[in-house]
């Protein structure tokens, strides 16, 4: 049978209480630890064979970027932490949704990544923007730094919603990539509000956008009008992240079938979340497991060498992933999609209508066409506040409530049994 990896221990040093250190050192793995299982293996839209495509899962893996604990990193913001182990984890996760939104968007789905082989200088500018440095447009001191904005102080566990927040208003600054990023609040996707960001004729927001937390947060070691050329464009690529909550304290069963099909589109970015306090990468699933990348191990921060040349074997992942199962997962996550093209949006939008036809596979969100005009409904119900209660609406928040969708009721509804339980 395929083992468990126990990677879910946090690396060297860590402020976790009860977890293990634990390293990919300390662990082997060979391909026979792959299960063997007449099963598709789905990463992020890609179907194999466990019993013919073994070294191709294995390479399909390895080469997603895999963002881990790090020490020994210049201090964020100067006097703050060198370290992000016990706390960065979901900081990890959402450097890793992103970087592989950035790898679809420079280097293409069906890139990978081959030890010791040169890769392109497209590469190492996606790796780049990772670097825990300050000037990287991704980095751990600007996810941290920017989250302060957020009500997160630097130091502090985030949430799927928080890190997809915190992403969108760094992306302002990325002009070589300029992604339009739209995270779908409220458990619903109105495409007219895509089709107007992603179609927008005025340039990029770039720096004027959101004031920048460092002076040179632009440069990130590229040319200083990377990307202005592609300012006007008919439609920028797409990042899609949509924060759900699945359940009150575990996953709800009727979400599982539409969660994989979710790692079966070819627009798949994959999904973020994991367990409580306990943050994973979900890239695919095989059977009833999720298959993921884990950042609860520490490595030394890297340095460019002499030479100027980045080493970069520590962010891949050169093992057989890790798997739970698909109940284990806490209900909050966020699921992400790239949609490079408009017609890359109209196919996600035609496989999710078709989803909401599958038996036995409830809709975690709901695709409308516009907003509804009752959004600004001004009778409110004050729910619960909190990350937690509804598609990772900000604490203290209310939902107005004829924006109500199918699976805010389902929840609602959830909700108030395991209350009424309590009390008999």
């Amino acid at each position: 049978t395929w083992k468990s990896c126990c990677f879910s221990a946090c690396g060297a040093g860590s402020s976790e209480p009860g977890l293990a250190t634990l390293t990919y050192d300390t662990l082997r793995f060979e391909y026979e630890d792959f299960p063997e299982t007449k099963e598709p293996v789905w990463i992020l839209g890609r179907k194999y064979s466990v019993f013919t495509e073994k070294e191709e899962i294995l390479l399909d893996v390895t080469s997603r970027l895999w963002f881990t604990y790090r020490k020994n990193f210049p201090a964020i913001g100067g006097t703050g932490p060198t370290s992000d182990t016990g706390w960065g984890c979901m900081l990890r996760c959402g450097q890793m949704i992103f970087a592989q939104a950035l790898v679809c968007r420079h280097l293409g789905r069906d890139w990978r990544w081959i030890k010791g082989k040169r890769q392109m200088d497209d590469y190492f500018n996606v790796l780049n923007a990772f670097i825990d440095k300050k000037d990287s447009y991704y980095s751990i001191h600007q996810i941290a730094q920017m989250g302060v904005g957020e009500g997160k102080s630097i130091g502090q566990w985030y949430g799927p919603n928080t890190v997809a927040q915190v992403l969108k208003k760094l992306a302002t600054f990325d002009t070589w990539s300029s992604l339009a990023v739209h995270i779908a609040m409220d458990n619903t996707v109105v495409m007219e509000e895509i089709r107007r960001l992603c179609q927008s004729n005025v340039p990029c927001a770039g720096a004027a956008a959101c004031p920048a937390l460092e002076s040179d947060v632009l440069y990130n070691g590229c040319p200083e009008d990377v990307g202005l050329r592609e300012r006007l464009t008919p439609w920028k690529p797409l990042v899609l992240l949509i924060p759900l909550r699945l359940g009150l304290t575990e996953i709800n069963e009727a979400y599982i079938e539409t969660l994989k099909h979710c790692f079966m589109m070819p627009q798949s970015l994959g999904v973020i979340g994991g367990k409580p306090n306990s943050a994973h990468y979900f890239i695919g699933y095989v059977g009833e497991e999720l298959i993921y990348l884990d950042p609860h191990t520490t490595q030394p921060a890297v340095e460019p060498s002499e030479s100027g040349c980045l080493p970069d074997e520590s962010f891949h992942c050169q093992h057989p992933p890790c798997r739970m199962s698909i109940a284990e997962l806490d209900p909050s996550i966020a699921v992400g999609f790239f949609c490079n093209t408009e017609a890359d949006f109209n196919d996600w939008c035609q496989q999710i209508k078709k989803l909401s036809l599958v038996r036995g596979a409830l809709p975690m969100f709901e695709l409308v066409e516009r907003q509804p005009s009752h959004f600004s409904n001004p009778d409110v119900l004050n729910l619960t506040p909190g990350e937690a209660t509804q598609g990772g609406r900000a604490e203290g928040e209310l939902i107005p409530l004829g924006f109500w969708t199918s699976s805010m009721f389902l929840f609602h509804l959830e909700f108030n049994l395991v209350f009424l339980g309590q009390l008999m």
